[in-house]
């Protein structure tokens, strides 16, 4: 097994991890670890990039979403005024209708992907060159990175929704 391998798995399970962590968070209910566990894992994929050769994905990963996007994370939890959030009760149906939507759609987006030839024929691009990059991405790659975009944006209204005070 290379070195190459061995930081492969690394990152992979870093990544994993710290993804899990942020939605089921067992050290605090504080979304601010949410959100640094976030950090983590961004950062933890810039590293997979890296083995990939892709040294401007890193930085750009790196620089925008574990910079620019996390502030802007911070500071809609900070101007939320968000504190240290006591225990909620799940009702059962509400978890699993959750699941199994959740479930659905997962089923639904692997059968699309899978189906479409998303990357068929794709030939090797030369290291570091941005602009056949951003061809690929505009293009070819259109639906994941609108689906990246619509992502970040349902995590934000979550973020929101989340620190909703009751009001009783």
């Amino acid at each position: 097994m290379a070195i190459q391998d061995l930081f492969f798995y690394l990152f992979a399970a870093l990544t994993l991890l710290c993804a899990f962590l942020v939605v089921a968070n067992p050290f605090t209910r504080n979304p601010v670890t949410s959100a640094m566990f976030l950090v983590l894992a961004i950062i933890s994929m810039a590293g997979l990039f890296v083995l990939l050769h892709a040294f401007f994905l890193a930085a750009v990963q790196v620089l925008v979403y574990a910079g620019a996007v996390m502030v802007l994370f911070l500071f809609v939890i900070m101007l939320l005024d968000l504190k240290e959030e006591v225990r909620r009760h799940y009702k059962t149906f509400g978890v699993v209708t959750g699941l199994l939507s959740v479930g659905a759609l997962a089923a639904i987006a692997v059968r699309a992907i899978w189906t479409s030839g998303v990357g068929a024929g794709l030939q090797p691009q030369a290291e570091g060159a941005t602009r056949p990059l951003g061809k690929l991405l505009f293009t070819q790659y259109l639906l994941p990175f609108e689906i990246v975009s619509v992502l970040l944006l349902v995590a934000m209204v979550g973020v929101v929704l989340l620190s909703k005070k009751d009001l009783k």
